[in-house]
């Protein structure tokens, strides 16, 4: 008997909270060849629209969910198989995998946020995986932990990998002092220390990449590395309309022209992405702390905080991503680096890079982490 090789699409998880996807645009057509990597579908959840890629390469043969359907966690997506198998087995096996348990991945996963008490402040934040060189991300102003809902887990398959709620965003207590970028820089020194951690990875996201900036140059010893994604600290430019747009805007129709800025596509911007932030807002003292932050960040309109005429002191490796239509922080303060820094800027992607285009910004990560390794930092 002959046993042919299929494969499954499935629906991933991305983020903690997420059970269900809702299928949207097939990027490739049934019969048609893909490459292990390849974005195939559209998924929107209740955060984000995201892309999944094939984990195979192989014959697209089968589309089984339909756009517009809900299908759970783990649910059958597409066949993959080759041509030569003949459709009544790739019917048998849509069949079968209809009747297994499709939330396994839910009901395996134990994974919830965790608070902190560091000094006057509560900080949430979600830990995945096991190992050591822990990694932690930090997301973006007006951000949370779930700006790495499609690398977090990616990431964390080899290695520990912490995302935190930086203060005055998500769940941890808005004090932000003077909001400046010491003091968020000096808060994270007490989290990594209230949590026992070693020497970190630091992977920053737009005002998280400023921090991280920080934190190279007055706590090198407690990192093992930078990863700097739209980071601000490395231009005065900034789209400050945009910032105060965020801060200002309390209603849905002022806010979603200013979130769109944030994609190459404002397809990107879901519905619940703008009530989200739109009700993150009306939590008690968050405008008091964003408008704090923004008054550091910036003045007459550009950044207040660069570090670009000592940026060859840092001793450490730096990954730098860039999405070339970023309208937030220009693409521009990518170019001119430090000899030996790994600069990375990617095509027809905004200035959440690191969510649309996941596969890609997670393959650059894992890979510079990995060299980092191999290069005996500890």
């Amino acid at each position: 008997m002959v046993h042919h090789r299929i494969d499954k699409l499935t629906m991933p998880q991305w983020g903690f909270s997420m059970t269900h996807g809702r299928v949207g645009e097939w990027l490739a057509a049934e019969g048609s060849e893909i490459t292990s990597g390849d974005h195939v579908l559209e998924i929107e959840t209740e955060k984000a629209v995201g892309v999944v890629e094939s984990p195979v390469s192989g014959t697209l043969r089968r589309h089984v969910a339909l756009p517009g359907q809900e299908i759970p966690v783990g649910g059958l997506l597409a066949v993959v198989a080759d041509s030569s198998v003949p459709d009544d087995e790739i019917d048998r096996f849509v069949e079968d995998s209809a009747v297994t348990t499709v939330t396994e991945q839910v009901e395996t996963s134990d994974n919830t946020p965790q608070y902190i008490e560091v000094g006057d402040q509560t900080l949430r934040y979600l830990r995945l995986g096991n190992g050591e060189s822990p990694v932690v991300l930090l997301h973006g102003f007006t951000g949370n932990l779930n700006n790495w809902l499609f690398n977090h887990a990616a990431l964390a398959e080899d290695r520990m990998v912490y995302a935190l709620d930086l203060p005055g965003h998500g769940l941890s207590s808005k004090n932000v002092g003077d909001g400046s970028i010491d003091t968020f820089a000096d808060v994270l020194c007490d989290w990594i220390d209230a949590l026992g951690l070693p020497r970190v990875h630091l992977v920053g996201h737009s005002f998280g990449g400023g921090i991280v900036l920080d934190m190279a140059f007055r706590h090198p010893r407690r990192l093992l590395s930078c990863t700097l994604i739209s980071s601000t600290g490395l231009g005065s430019d900034i789209d400050a309309e945009y910032l105060e747009g965020v801060v200002g805007s309390d209603r849905r129709k002022q806010l979603k022209p200013y979130l769109e800025r944030l994609f190459a596509s404002p397809d990107q911007v879901t519905r619940q992405l703008v009530d989200d932030l739109l009700k993150f807002k009306r939590v008690d003292g968050v405008c008091d702390a964003l408008t704090t932050i923004v008054g550091q960040l910036t003045v007459d309109g550009q950044q207040t905080v660069v570090f670009r005429d000592r940026l060859d002191q840092i001793a450490m490796p730096v990954l730098v991503v860039w999405g070339d239509r970023d309208r937030i922080v220009p693409r521009e303060h990518a170019a001119g680096l430090p000899e030996g820094w790994q600069v990375k800027v990617l095509d027809d992607c905004g200035h959440m890079v690191q969510m649309e285009a996941a596969g890609a910004v997670n393959s650059l990560i894992a890979g510079f982490l990995h060299k980092c390794d191999q290069s005996g930092l500890r």
